[in-house]
């Protein structure tokens, strides 16, 4: 509970609370406006907190399951405050122009990327030292624009699991897309918004660079707990790999070592039986052979009959 109060009054300070003009607002949002002041809609910071942590919750799971989360903010407000949360945890991110289609023809936005990558490494090789000026200076350029927009995705593979957007309603190209791919959608919900277009809605103020930056921290430290979670599981299965390797390395040089035991037990055995029964055997012929020169010895007596 202590935590709840001293995160609503870093919220309050930040003027997270603070909402749009009375006549702009969406019906909708009623259920998370606390009153009006001034003509100017207040936010319950209540309902804020516990959307905040339900968020964080989410990102958190998704983040520990190894999938990616972009980052959208193009507004003034909000660029430099979501690249620089995007590159702490090594997520993707769009801050300029959202490109229609980044999404939902993500192939050829790949194809862009790769050419991008492909400028910068022969521009780093020197692959293009037997070209003129002119020419190296337009490939220059062609790359410098390229990683101005697509730069924060370059490292983006496939579609992303989920979108974090601050101000819904300014990134509406970006929330379609999304919800046409079925992909789990976070955002940033002021008084002038429909709640209801992104899964899970954070009731705040997204005009003001305070209020983006605390929200936006709160969620990147959630996302970061997830990443270390998941780091010490990879860790930990490493060491029961490990352990059992030795384990089953130890059976098997035990196993080998008393294969071997018994197999010189048995050649010893076998060396002292026939040297053993050597003798008995001799000596149970030259039985045989006296009994049997017995009769021999009665030969001439029978010879008498």
């Amino acid at each position: 509970m202590e935590n709840n109060t001293s995160l609503q009054q870093q919220l309050l300070d930040a003027g997270v609370h603070f909402g749009h003009l009375k006549k702009k607002w969406n019906p909708k949002m009623l259920p998370y406006i606390f009153a009006e002041k001034k003509g100017i809609h207040i936010i319950d910071l209540n309902k804020t907190v516990e959307c905040l942590q339900e968020t964080a919750a989410a990102m958190k799971q998704i983040a520990r399951s190894g999938k990616k989360i972009l980052f959208v903010g193009t507004k003034k407000q909000a660029k430099d405050i979501v690249s620089e949360c995007a590159r702490r945890v090594n997520m993707p991110f769009v801050t300029e122009r959202w490109l229609g289609g980044m999404l939902t023809n993500f192939n050829t936005v790949r194809k862009s990327v790769k050419k991008m990558q492909s400028i910068e490494k022969m521009l780093g090789d020197g692959s293009f030292d037997s070209i003129t000026k002119k020419e190296r200076l337009t490939l220059s350029r062609d790359r410098d624009k390229m990683d101005k927009v697509l730069g924060g995705i370059a490292q983006l593979g496939r579609v992303p699991a989920a979108l974090f957007i601050v101000d819904i309603g300014h990134e509406h190209i970006a929330l379609a897309e999304a919800k046409r791919l079925n992909i789990t959608t976070f955002g940033l919900v002021d008084t002038n918004c429909d709640p209801n277009k992104v899964d899970f809605a954070i009731p705040a103020n997204d005009d003001a660079t305070k209020s983006i930056a605390i929200l936006a921290n709160y969620l990147t430290a959630a996302i970061a707990e997830g990443l270390a979670e998941r780091q010490a599981a990879k860790d930990d299965d490493t060491d029961d790999t490990i352990d059992d390797d030795k384990e089953k390395s130890a059976a098997r040089m035990e196993a080998e070592a008393q294969a071997e035991a018994a197999r010189g037990r048995g050649g010893r055995g076998g060396g002292r039986g026939p040297g053993g029964g050597g003798p008995g055997q001799g000596q149970g012929g030259q039985r045989r052979r006296s009994s049997g020169g017995a009769p021999g010895g009665r030969g001439p007596g029978g010879g008498r009959r």
